[in-house]
């Protein structure tokens, strides 16, 4: 025998569950964001212009005003690859001024390599692109770094060219 009380408790329990579910496709909407740790110097204005776009494609960024090189070499980039600041997102290596789309590329592709870079400061490049700049554009490749199997070796071939 149903009461008032345990009508309404139950409508109340009906209510509940279809504000859940409206909620779901709110949810299922906005997936969810990918770690990134970038390692930078604490001046570097490049480096903040590029996480903030890392930010907008979908990544969830920590950063370190600090250790850039160190990790760098800790990672096994060799110096001659390397650009202002570091990131490690899914356990690849991104170096410099790579555009998000071909983070998201790495991750998706799933290669078997150290990671990916934009060598220097190209400018043009994310990060590099802002109006002091006065929209040049300068040719640049992003790299896939590999390793060779003993871990000695380190060789790239371009993943990505922008010109």
């Amino acid at each position: 025998m149903h009461t008032p009380t345990t009508t309404r408790r139950h409508a109340l329990h009906l209510l509940a569950a279809a504000a859940g579910l409206a909620a779901l496709p709110a949810l299922a909407a906005s997936p969810a964001k990918i770690p990134m740790e970038v390692w930078k110097d604490p001046n570097c204005g490049c480096c903040k212009d590029w996480i903030v776009l890392m930010e907008q494609a979908g990544f969830a960024v920590t950063v370190h005003d600090s250790g850039n090189s160190a990790v760098r070499a800790k990672l096994g980039l060799p110096v001659q690859y390397g650009s202002c600041h570091t990131a490690l997102v899914g356990g690849y290596l991104v170096e410099g001024h790579v555009p998000a789309a071909d983070v998201h590329k790495l991750l998706k592709d799933k290669p078997k390599a150290l990671g990916i870079t934009v060598p220097g400061m190209p400018i043009g490049s994310p990060g590099m692109d802002g109006p002091e700049y006065g929209g040049r554009k300068d040719p640049y490749d992003v790299l896939l770094v590999t390793k060779s199997l003993m871990g000695s070796t380190v060789s790239t071939r371009v993943y990505t060219s922008y010109r």
